[in-house]
């Protein structure tokens, strides 16, 4: 055999066995770390979605709930995880702000937006305000009149510091000039707890983790942070229409560690658009007041980007917090 039969030879090796070995995954199961608790956008987008992933890969795909830190724990352990497809992650729009967010309180930053590829959008809803169903604010103005007169004597809860709840309430009163004691948790779910309990006034969520208990009377909603009215509950106000001129949303999306092989991002982005189309992803999501609105990788990517470079204006308008 001359040489350019043998490179020929070793070459053709060489291509069959990446092919092998990029149709073997995966081969063992993944985990989905969910960086908040149990009860909140992420943790009830990220379930369904699991369930849909396995079905497509053959391989179960487990949810692994890793709060702390705004979600900032269970965002870094995936960003400097090993990027072979085994371990991936379900963020919530809190991940655009959060590295910014270590600066500004001067801190080492957990993690870097590059560390991280986006693979699917999967809900974008703007967060909702509010109260007990027993306290006296029927609607936004008799709310915002007792913030005013009463600086200080009311708190909210949230998520954690920067984070999808805490952020659109400090762009709240920025904007209305009022003043509300913040009290973070671990996440949405325990936050929701406080509410109930409570143990604080308000909070700002997402419709998926709050819409159960409007509808059972728990607690009441006063006003949004979209565009347009929400087809989960039509008969609450945008602050867009009331002339307040802010906006946020609270989305849930797949990533994986940047270095991630392409034949296996390209592999999760099919089994994502599988699950964005899934009925019984849609029913679950759809149920929660949360409907399906999905990006594939580009498009969510080129959204991501220019969300990311808004929020670091947004948190460095809100500064440094305790």
């Amino acid at each position: 055999m001359n040489i350019n039969r043998l490179l020929a030879f070793v070459g053709g090796c060489f291509f069959v066995t990446s092919v092998f070995a990029q149709e073997a995954w995966p081969t063992r199961p993944v985990t989905m770390v969910v960086p908040f608790p149990p009860g909140g956008v992420a943790d009830t987008v990220g379930r369904p979605v699991a369930e849909a992933l396995s079905r497509s890969l053959g391989q179960s795909v487990v949810v692994e709930n890793k709060p702390g830190a705004g979600g900032g724990i269970g965002m870094a352990s995936v960003a400097k995880s090993k990027p072979d497809g085994y371990t991936i992650l379900m963020a919530l729009s809190s991940i655009s702000i959060i590295p910014e967010a270590d600066k500004v309180v001067g801190r080492e930053q957990s993690f870097q937006l590059n560390q991280l590829k986006p693979i699917a959008r999967f809900t974008a809803d703007p967060t909702v305000l509010v109260v007990r169903a027993d306290s006296p604010w029927k609607d936004y103005k008799s709310f915002i009149a007792a913030m005013r007169t009463n600086p200080g004597k009311y708190n909210f809860g949230s998520s954690g510091n920067y984070g999808t709840m805490h952020v659109p309430m400090e762009m709240l009163k920025a904007s209305e000039k009022f003043y509300m004691v913040h009290i973070p948790y671990t996440g949405a779910g325990p936050a929701i707890v406080g509410l109930l309990g409570g143990q604080v006034d308000a909070i700002a969520t997402g419709p998926s983790s709050i819409v159960q208990q409007i509808k059972a009377g728990k607690v009441r909603a006063l006003a949004h942070w979209g565009d347009g009215r929400l087809a989960s509950m039509p008969e609450v106000p945008s602050f867009k229409e009331m002339g307040i001129k802010i906006e946020f949303s609270q989305w849930a999306g797949l990533f994986v560690p940047s270095a991630t092989p392409e034949y296996i991002t390209n592999k999760l982005r099919e089994a994502a658009k599988q699950a964005a189309t899934d009925e019984r992803v849609r029913s679950v999501i759809n149920s929660a007041g949360s409907p399906i609105q999905y990006m594939d990788a580009p498009e969510f990517k080129a959204y991501w980007d220019k969300e990311s470079a808004q929020m670091v204006d947004v948190v460095r308008k809100i500064g440094k917090v305790e």
